[in-house]
């Protein structure tokens, strides 16, 4: 599994002009699916997103994950995590300026991966919106930082 993970205030996604998921802060993920992908992977790419500590703590350091700040939030503040399956992280662009999307899986065992997923971090005890699989989507995000890091289980990064 591959992902873009980008630390968020407000955020959201919209399908036809309808908001299919939205958070007020929290993390937005990009995240893409490998043909070679098991739930081993899902399951790694869940603890590491949920774990990520690029959250600031009081000194002002990023030293707090976001089940931290699910752990000390106030009533009404919801934060969260925006999911958006996207294929294209897995293309390919070293040969021609067309990107190959051969390394994406397939769409059956993409939609299932990404389900699992969000069920992964929704054990985790994390809120997660989603945007809709195979759709042309309206993504809308503040950076905040900006704070963008690459996350990848097949190359541990």
């Amino acid at each position: 599994m591959r992902a873009v993970v980008q630390r968020s205030g407000p955020a959201k996604c919209q399908v036809d002009g309808k908001i299919t998921g939205q958070i007020n802060a929290g993390l937005v993920v990009f995240i893409s699916v490998d043909p070679e992908d098991t739930l081993d992977d899902v399951e790694w790419m869940g603890n590491k997103i949920a774990g990520l500590r690029i959250f600031s703590d009081e000194d002002g350091k990023m030293n707090l994950s976001l089940l931290d700040l699910v752990n000390e939030k106030e009533e009404g503040s919801e934060i969260g995590v925006l999911s958006i399956s996207q294929f294209t992280l897995h293309g390919n662009a070293r040969k021609g300026f067309r990107p190959s999307f051969v390394g994406a899986a397939p769409p059956e065992k993409a939609l299932e991966f990404y389900t699992s997923f969000n069920d992964d971090l929704r054990n985790r005890g994390l809120i997660v919106e989603e945007g809709i699989f195979g759709a042309t989507m309206d993504i809308s995000l503040v950076n905040e930082g900006p704070v963008t890091i690459l996350i990848d289980s097949k190359h541990k990064f």
